[in-house]
């Protein structure tokens, strides 16, 4: 009777790589379709002019009637249209923050804001890793070998340093740190802490939005500089603390 071939263990172990790898592609594939489809609405039925500071100023009395009739309704609509917004790198998060200040006033605008912009930031930066990474560092994994070591350095002042200086475009930021290797839950609360700053201010501003001409005017130069300020804190802060206990040990 004929011995039945043995399949060689590698063979097996390379056809169910081949499998996930087709697997993942596949997902990857869905996702992008996905998000292509989204974004094709919005830019197709011009979705942007709903997000502009003129249709804001224009509806304000309108929205907040809605509000005062379905509270809770209109918050949630609000928190998912910008969560959405974030996640897809969609034009329009600075008036949607405005929005938060003009229908929800300065304190319950920057939480609802505050938490609804850090869930956006951190499920783009997941799509950007989900879509991109393997493939980034595939392509540059040896030029890309220092950034991840810095990341798991100082990735936690790196990005605090980013959020707190709102010269840095959110979506790039978003993108950027889904190549890097820093945990998801630790780019949420980093991000949360990072942001609330400049949350406050723009939430402030859209609760007096009648004085607001054009969404330039919000930030003054000498705004911009307290928070590059604010934003050379925690590497600033990190290297000090490294010195002393450097000189400390040397000390001792």
């Amino acid at each position: 009777m004929p011995t039945p071939v043995e399949q060689d263990p590698r063979q097996g172990k390379d056809a169910a790589a081949a499998a996930q790898g087709r697997a993942s592609a596949g997902k990857r594939l869905a996702v992008l379709a996905a998000i292509g489809v989204l974004v094709a609405v919005f830019f197709a039925f011009d979705l942007g002019r709903y997000l502009s500071l003129e249709y804001l100023k224009a509806s304000r009395e309108h929205l907040l009637d809605l509000y005062h009739r379905h509270a809770l309704l209109l918050t949630a609509a609000y928190m998912a249209v910008y969560i959405v917004a974030a996640a897809l790198s969609l034009p329009g998060a600075t008036v949607l923050t405005l929005a938060g200040g003009a229908l929800f006033g300065l304190p319950l605008g920057t939480v609802i804001v505050s938490f609804a912009s850090t869930i956006g930031a951190t499920l783009a930066c997941a799509v950007a890793r989900f879509l991109l990474r393997d493939w980034v560092q595939r392509r540059f994994g040896d030029r890309l070998a220092a950034v991840n070591a810095g990341m798991e350095r100082d990735g936690v002042f790196y990005l605090l340093g980013l959020r707190l200086v709102p010269i840095f475009p959110f979506f790039v930021v978003n993108l950027v740190m889904g190549l890097t290797s820093i945990p998801l839950r630790t780019y949420y609360w980093v991000s949360q802490i990072g942001m609330l700053p400049a949350t406050i201010v723009y939430v402030n501003a859209g609760s007096q939005l009648a004085r607001i001409d054009s969404l330039a005017g919000i930030l003054s130069p000498g705004l911009l500089l307290s928070f590059a300020l604010l934003g050379l804190f925690p590497l600033a802060a990190k290297k000090g603390l490294a010195f002393f206990h450097q000189l400390r040990r040397k000390i001792h």
